[in-house]
């Protein structure tokens, strides 16, 4: 897909997911304080998930409130150009941020999307059910059939 748009002008894309477990929402600015407070309580939890390899995200000093929202802004702006498609992942009850979803395009033409998530360390347990069901929704609901997992 590198050379053609990442997704057809006619595609509308998704902006929620809803499970029982959690619900995702696109990621913006509004969330700054709680996404911040969400990776940061799990950064080794986060460098330890597939998809991270590279080790140099989440920063082990972490960052500063303006410079995460400059991050959540850069995710939201790449949405609204569709360049990529960046979610948080909440809590269905509370509301809670408890991790995030990546969708941009692949590094390598052998796969469509590149196809990231985290949660954070204390929702370890929804860490397999959030990628799983990633699969099912870009499946049903996204115009990409070669998804890059990470070895997920």
């Amino acid at each position: 897909m590198a050379t053609s748009a990442f997704v057809p002008d006619s595609f509308d894309p998704p902006t929620s997911l809803v499970t029982d477990r959690f619900r995702l929402e696109p990621l913006g600015p509004q969330h700054n304080e709680a996404d911040r407070a969400a990776w940061m309580s799990s950064i080794e939890h986060i460098r330890a998930t597939p998809g991270y390899p590279d080790g140099t995200w989440p920063p082990p000093e972490g960052l500063s409130p303006e410079r995460n929202l400059a991050d959540l802004q850069r995710h939201a702006d790449h949405f609204a150009a569709r360049k990529g498609f960046t979610f948080t992942v909440l809590d269905p009850a509370h509301g809670d941020v408890i991790g995030c979803v990546y969708l941009y395009p692949a590094s390598s033409q052998e796969y469509d999307v590149s196809v990231q998530s985290w949660v954070r360390a204390d929702r370890a347990h929804l860490d397999t059910p959030l990628a799983e069901a990633l699969v099912d929704w870009i499946a049903t609901d996204w115009p990409w059939e070669r998804l890059d997992r990470y070895g997920r």
